[in-house]
C-alpha cells in the first residue's frame, strides 16, 4: 500500500469503522460485546474510553495513538489480511490497524476468544 493510500486509510473515523466491526460479528452468530473485549485486550481502552473515541469522532490515527496502552502479545498476531501479512507491514499505524482487523476476521471465523486473545 503507498503512502497516499495509508494516509487515506489513516484518516477513516474510528465511529464509521466501529459498526462494521460489530456487523460481521453479528452475521457469525458473535456479538458486540466479544467485539468490545477484542478492542480492550489490544488497546488497553474501556468501555468509556471507547465510546468518547466514537463520540468524538477521532479518526484511526488518533484512535490509536490515545490507545491506553497496546497489548504486548499483539505481536502474536500473526496471518493475512487483504492480501498482506500482518506480521510484515512496516508502517506500525497500519499494522496495528490490521490487527484489529484480523482479530475481528477469527472472531467472524468462529475462533475461541481465549485464541483470538492469544492466552
Amino acid at each position: 500500500m503507498n503512502n497516499k493510500s495509508n494516509e487515506r486509510v489513516f484518516g477513516y473515523k474510528f465511529a464509521d469503522i466501529y459498526p462494521l466491526y460489530i456487523r460481521k460479528a453479528e452475521r457469525k452468530n458473535r456479538t458486540k460485546e466479544e467485539v468490545d473485549q477484542i478492542i480492550f485486550w489490544l488497546t488497553g481502552y474501556n468501555q468509556t474510553e471507547l465510546r468518547q473515541q466514537i463520540e468524538k469522532g477521532n479518526d484511526l490515527r488518533t484512535f490509536f495513538a490515545q490507545a491506553p496502552a497496546m497489548n504486548p502479545k499483539r505481536t502474536l498476531i500473526t496471518g493475512v489480511v487483504c492480501g498482506v501479512r500482518v506480521e510484515e507491514i512496516k508502517d506500525p499505524l497500519m499494522q496495528k490497524i490490521r490487527y484489529l482487523d484480523k482479530l475481528i476476521d477469527e472472531l467472524a471465523k468462529g475462533k475461541a476468544m481465549d485464541k483470538i486473545l492469544r492466552q
